[in-house]
């Protein structure tokens, strides 16, 4: 690893602890409208990439790259993954710290930097990334973190990419990751996405004034601001 991708994971902790002073505390809490109808879209839109894969799921080993508090890894184990077949990372020792407390012993967990996690090489039939690369600013270190992810996968699987692809003008510690950039990240894969989730802050706006104005500007695709993409390993 270089020095400078070693600052920029210094610099990715220091802004995830500005931004958590600065949010309000109920800002991603599922009791909002907008935070339940983007989280059942999303998981009705992964159950369906899911539903698609050939095997069964209770046989598949996932890794997630920035697991946080083990929100998504709890998911995962609600879908029918087997904990002993499921494996995080996460950067921050305070979220590993919070997944550790929540998911089983058997789910494994790892604290540091994601590109040099100790995962072997094809050993996993799915990758999980979610709203992780828009968090990295230096293309170095999204690189890095991408070729691991890709090296962990076996023959035939694939990187299930969650993670918005516009720039927010309000947040300059994030920056949208467009497709142009996934194809880059992964130029040997196969890429199939959707468009996704209504911009955040027109979600919290519009459920404002009814749950269900959420619906109908989320029926308008160019007001959706993240893609679920499949980043699919040939099994040749």
């Amino acid at each position: 690893m270089t020095q400078g991708q070693e600052q920029e994971l210094e610099a990715i902790a220091q802004r995830y602890q500005r931004r958590a002073g600065a949010v309000p505390a109920d800002r991603y809490s599922l009791l909002r409208p907008e935070v339940w109808q983007m989280w059942q879209e999303r998981q009705r839109a992964l159950l369906r990439v899911l539903a698609q894969r050939p095997g069964a799921l209770a046989d598949w080993r996932l890794a997630e790259v920035g697991c946080g508090a083990g929100g998504n890894l709890q998911e995962m184990l609600r879908f029918g993954f087997r904990p002993e077949h499921l494996q995080g990372v996460e950067l921050l020792p305070e979220r590993y710290a919070a997944a550790r407390a929540v998911l089983p012993e058997a789910v494994s967990l790892y604290l540091g930097d994601a590109s040099q996690a100790e995962i072997a090489p094809a050993s996993q039939d799915l990758v999980l990334q979610s709203t992780v690369f828009s968090s990295i600013l230096s293309d170095s270190v999204q690189e890095a973190l991408a070729q691991a992810m890709w090296s962990w996968l076996k023959p035939g699987g694939a990187v299930l990419w969650y993670d918005f692809i516009v720039d927010n003008p309000r947040n300059a510690d994030v920056r949208g990751v467009p497709i142009r950039r996934v194809k880059a990240l992964f130029p040997e894969a196969r890429i199939r996405w959707q468009r996704v989730t209504l911009a955040p802050p027109l979600a919290r706006l519009v459920c404002r004034l009814h749950p269900s104005a959420y619906t109908v500007f989320n029926s308008i695709p160019w007001l959706r601001t993240h893609v679920l993409a499949v980043i699919e390993k040939s099994s040749s």
